[in-house]
């Protein structure tokens, strides 16, 4: 089965001067290539080849990461038997790899033999909505399966490459670029694509937009539903619009419904994490999602740790299948998820419904304007030894920094701490540095890294 009616040509880089077509690709498009058509096909799956195939991949990275993580040797203790033919119970007998672990003991799960060929470890950082930053290592293996999931969501909603991409997210991608990113640098001639900070606020942003013209645009969907709404307050239009693709939250009905009425367009949304890669795409037929069980094996579970049916709401565990580097084998990430049933256009991949927890707050100043807090990640962590961080707005003029510190900051890491942060609020806002012994969920289950108590008017023209 197949879903040709929705795969655009896409103009191949050809690496031999004198041949446009067919495209002779370089040894690394290639590589790339040939894993997107294995994706082309395992879609297609049933559910139960799906889950054999992921047992063999599991298998191999237990047995990696048993012989070569100390920390995983300790924890599996009575639970693994590498001898054992690996079954979806035993697996799901191992115990969870919370983020509190994650962030204790990086060098015992850290791998004292990562495979050559996967390329060198490479630390990252991150703390997803949690504000609870961790460290993990990752490999160029890691930034295959990445870009082939990027290049399956492309072909998957049709997208057509030749036009502008914008995205609104970090300072690092503001700028004119020559292509849509590293998933297509030489690989897919594409248009260009065009970034901007999301520190800026809504109305700079859609005058932006309005210049810019592009046919994509992607960012958070917090800010999609600002620039709906103001656009909608103007009676702005950005005609050339074909799809918006929202990341990093939580999309409600009510984004999908503003854009439909601000610019005729829908809403493509995605679930990723830094830790592991894409965990769950949109599905082209439908608004739910598709688990990406070629890169990562995704479990819902209750609170009794049960696998979740169809309609249940549960806990979101992650085992990335491709990390021999830093395994990360049932990993709490914090989010949450609604199981859904089969998807009637006809790929084995899992579904579900919603996902829940996503969740990011918007900063507003005296003048009513709003703006997307980055405070960067790393630079918090190498600022002070910070185990977990929320920030409140507490007035216009207030952000309190709540933290919950591994031991207690100097005066100089205070300090490095106060300066970062400061340097990333607008002008007029004072910030108050209150220690906790820890962080209370929010009604969502989740650690919110940034909650406001300001209330804002919908913006209006101006």
């Amino acid at each position: 089965m197949t879903d040709s009616s929705r795969t655009p040509l896409w103009p191949l880089q050809s690496s031999i001067p004198g041949v446009v077509w067919p495209a002779v690709p370089t040894p690394n498009a290639a590589l790339l290539l040939s894993v997107l058509h294995q994706l082309e096909r395992s879609q297609w799956s049933s559910p139960d080849e799906l889950q054999s195939l992921q047992l063999r991949q599991v298998d191999a990275l237990l047995r990696h990461a048993y012989a070569t993580c100390e920390g995983y040797r300790a924890r599996w203790a009575g639970a693994y038997d590498a001898n054992a033919p690996l079954t979806y119970a035993a697996f799901a007998r191992l115990p969870l790899l919370t983020r509190r672990a994650l962030q204790d003991e990086f060098d015992a799960l850290r791998s004292a033999r990562p495979p050559e060929a996967h390329g060198q470890p490479v630390e990252q950082r991150t703390s997803g909505s949690t504000g609870a930053p961790v460290r993990l290592l990752t490999t160029r293996l890691s930034g295959l399966y990445w870009n082939a999931f990027t290049l399956r969501d492309h072909l998957w909603h049709g997208r057509d490459l030749r036009k502008k991409l914008a995205v609104i997210r970090r300072e690092t991608e503001k700028g004119q670029h020559a292509n849509w990113g590293t998933a297509t640098a030489g690989v897919v001639a594409t248009g260009p694509s065009v970034g901007h900070s999301i520190r800026a606020d809504a109305a700079t942003l859609l005058d932006w937009l309005h210049a810019e013209q592009p046919g994509y645009l992607l960012t958070y969907p917090s800010l999609v539903k600002e620039l709906a709404q103001l656009s909608l307050a103007r009676g702005l239009h950005l005609p050339g619009l074909v799809e918006v693709r929202t990341l990093a939250e939580s999309l409600g009905p009510d984004v999908r419904a503003l854009c439909r009425d601000a610019w005729g367009v829908g809403v493509t949304d995605m679930y990723s994490a830094t830790e592991v890669g894409y965990i769950a795409l949109q599905c082209p037929k439908h608004t739910h999602y598709h688990a990406q069980s070629e890169g990562v094996l995704v479990e819902v579970l209750d609170d009794a740790g049960r696998p979740c049916a169809a309609g249940q709401i549960g806990r979101i565990v992650v085992t990335s299948l491709h990390n021999f580097a830093m395994p990360l084998v049932r990993y709490d990430i914090g989010d949450y998820a609604q199981v859904g049933p089969p998807c009637a256009c006809g790929r084995g991949l899992p579904v579900l419904t919603r996902i829940l927890g996503r969740v990011r707050n918007t900063l507003v100043t005296a003048d009513g304007k709003r703006y997307w807090p980055i405070f960067g990640t790393r630079a918090l962590m190498e600022s002070a030894p910070i185990r977990q961080y929320q920030f409140v707005q507490k007035s216009p003029q207030r952000v309190d920094a709540r933290l919950v510190v591994a031991t207690p900051l100097s005066a100089e890491q205070e300090a490095r701490f106060r300066e970062r942060v400061s340097s990333q609020l607008p002008a007029g806002i004072e910030l108050h540095v209150v220690y906790v012994e820890r962080l209370e969920r929010g009604a969502s289950g989740k650690y919110e890294e940034f909650l406001s108590e300001v209330a804002a008017p919908v913006p209006t023209s101006g």
